[in-house]
């Protein structure tokens, strides 16, 4: 039972009486509006919608959402589309749960926005060292001008099974899809074709655009076969598209090549930055050109359509070149980088080299490139939500920037914690004995003023055991001690010594007053205080040191964690080219929270010593000021009589 007193009981029970008619009215009010902002605030949580998606299967326990940005903010599209294959990029700056998803990725699922319908995929590219991942997914649609449509990647079920789509992602019109993301051999078409695909004289390329490529070193190329979903004809169009990147010697080159048995061709050639498509139909010559669009040592996307009665050349999903056609009707094999006989190769990079056999409208190219290019801008990956945290990565900045953080920065932040924990320990510490010792001081002064008639010597106490083991360590003398006689007090330390340097020379009986101090022994007892001086404001100064270090090693130590993890990140996405400010952010922000320990490791210690430095100049001052006392004291009441 909590004791209350009678007057403060009384006071308590009885009722308040308001003698003002405005207090009460005011009161009134305010008691009505209490009530009316309850009910407001009860009516709008009834209202607001429900913020938590369903959950598409609880086998399931993690899932990340893939935003899709329509918008002019993003890929900025003309129209709608439908059933698009969209790349999706995961590297160490944008997912950090690699290590969660199984080996073979059997357990990854990708569910439209309704989180309920299953969307095919298919993996381009997947690195679990370097942590890379490249996957294609089927977009049922894509709505022109908004970014609120998303899709679900679901994983970490470790039973689940494999699921095969043998290049269901793309539909009946792609005839021909080169990923090149398998690294070796042979490249493979990905779509359900399944083309056989030759590459002669050369090799893939381990780091390209969208994960492995090819390079072309003037004398290689790559075949497609003659086979009727390869067709470039004008009755159902046709379209070629791919990235590539010249090398900045790069004089003339032949990019793509086709030619029949009738004589009839189409060749797509480079002349240093120029494009040209010459096409010889039944002797007729026609050739787009495209002058000055082509940048040496720079990824741009190419793309040919040709449609019933036009060919169209586009960079960057941007019309270069146009021209009209009559009836086209090529066949025979393709080939890509270099013309049958090899000559005028193309030298330089090539990546996600596609056929279709319809005309790619303006809309489906511009949305491979805002999505396949340097900068992803029709993306955007959220933060990866587990199952039963509630909404996830919507509960917080904070979780997004911990989740992000990885080992290096946890490490500093670990020992930063370290660095952190001493500094406390030191501070509470010496702040305790600080108050002892101004305790003891002002006690030992009060009672010292009351010897200025008498002996000296009068307060002076013998050393004890516990004293003996205790005087090393002033805050722990200064928690533990008895103090019984001034033990945390510097001054009385002194004391004591001048004391005892005065016992030593004249000796303790009754009357060894008589003999005196020489001016000698008295200058040497002075020297003797000022050294234990000197003694007790090292130890009044007894690891401030450690608070030193975490005022000025807190915040580099913490921004060497920064360099490192920007370091990291950039690196990341300079080996998977996705540079969009959603795979950068997360990083950046996990890198600062180590500057961010580090201030709070130094900030704490740097008030902490300012205070107890304070305190320590203060009872530096108060020994001195009480040493010029004591010895003048010492003189007056033992010297020798002149």
């Amino acid at each position: 039972m909590v004791f209350i007193p009678k007057q403060l009981r009384k006071r308590v029970t009885q009722p308040m009486k308001l003698t003002n008619l405005n207090i009460t009215m005011q009161w009134d009010w305010a008691f009505r509006h209490l009530m009316d902002l309850r009910a407001a605030i009860l009516v709008g949580v009834l209202l607001l919608p429900n913020l938590a998606q369903a959950w598409w299967n609880d086998a399931w326990p993690y899932r990340m959402a893939i935003k899709i940005n329509a918008s002019t903010s993003g890929a900025n599209l003309a129209e709608n589309a439908e059933n698009v294959p969209v790349l999706l990029r995961f590297h160490a700056g944008n997912f950090e749960d690699f290590f969660l998803i199984k080996e073979d990725l059997s357990d990854l699922r990708f569910i439209a926005g309704d989180d309920k319908t299953p969307l095919k995929f298919q993996v381009d590219h997947f690195d679990l060292i370097n942590q890379m991942l490249f996957i294609w997914v089927s977009v049922p649609q894509i709505s022109a001008g908004l970014n609120t449509e998303k899709v679900w990647m679901y994983y970490g079920n470790s039973e689940a099974t494999a699921i095969t789509d043998d290049g269901g992602v793309y539909d009946v019109n792609q005839a021909a899809v080169v990923h090149f993301g398998q690294g070796t051999g042979e490249p493979v078409d990905a779509t359900a074709y399944k083309n056989q695909i030759l590459l002669s004289n050369g090799q893939m390329s381990d780091a390209s655009l969208i994960g492995p490529g090819v390079k072309f070193d003037g004398s290689m190329s790559l075949q497609f076969p003659d086979t009727p979903g390869l067709q470039f004809g004008s009755l159902a169009g046709a379209t070629f598209s791919a990235w590539f990147k010249p090398d900045p010697q790069q004089k003339t080159a032949t990019l793509l090549y086709r030619k029949d048995g009738a004589g009839n061709s189409m060749q797509m050639r480079l002349e240093q930055n120029s494009l040209f498509v010459d096409i010889n139909q039944a002797g007729s010559q026609t050739q787009l050109a495209a002058r000055d669009v082509v940048a040496a040592d720079r990824w741009q996307h190419v793309a040919l359509v040709v449609g019933q009665d036009q060919v169209k050349l586009y960079i960057d999903a941007q019309e270069v070149a146009a021209t009209a056609v009559s009836s086209i009707s090529i066949s025979g094999p393709i080939f890509v980088g270099a013309n049958p006989s090899s000559s005028n190769g193309f030298v330089g990079e090539m990546d996600e080299v596609r056929f279709s056999n319809m005309p790619r409208s303006a809309n489906w190219l511009t949305i491979a490139y805002k999505n396949q290019g340097m900068q992803d801008l029709l993306l955007i990956l959220s933060q990866a939500e587990q199952l039963g945290s509630g909404s996830g990565a919507e509960s917080g900045f904070f979780n997004v920037i911990f989740r992000s953080t990885g080992p290096t920065g946890w490490t500093i932040i670990g020992l930063l914690l370290v660095m952190s924990l001493i500094s406390w320990m030191v501070m509470i510490g010496k702040a305790m004995y600080l108050r002892h010792v101004r305790r003891d001081n002002r006690i030992f002064l009060k009672e010292y003023a009351k010897t200025h008639t008498g002996d000296p010597a009068m307060l002076d106490q013998p050393d004890d055991e516990e004293d003996e083991e205790l005087g090393d360590s002033p805050i722990i003398q200064a928690m533990f001690s008895k103090h019984d006689h001034y033990q945390s007090s510097p001054i009385y330390h002194l004391y004591h010594r001048g004391i005892k340097e005065v016992q030593d020379r004249l000796g303790t009986s009754v009357g060894a007053r008589a003999a005196g101090l020489s001016p000698q022994a008295v200058s040497v007892i002075r020297a003797t205080l000022d050294a234990q001086m000197v003694r007790e404001a090292q130890r009044l100064n007894g690891k401030m040191i450690l608070l030193t270090i975490a005022v000025s090693g807190g915040p580099f130590l913490g921004l060497l964690g920064t360099v490192v993890g920007v370091m990291i990140t950039f690196a990341a996405i300079a080996a998977t080219g996705d540079v969009n400010i959603a795979a950068i952010a997360p990083g950046v922000a996990a890198a600062l929270l180590t500057t961010v320990a580090g201030l709070f490791v130094a900030i704490p210690a740097l008030f902490g010593y300012n205070y107890l430095s304070s305190g320590i100049k203060e009872a530096i001052a108060d020994m001195r000021v009480f040493l010029d006392e004591f010895v003048t004291q010492l003189d007056e009441y033992y010297g020798r009589a002149s």
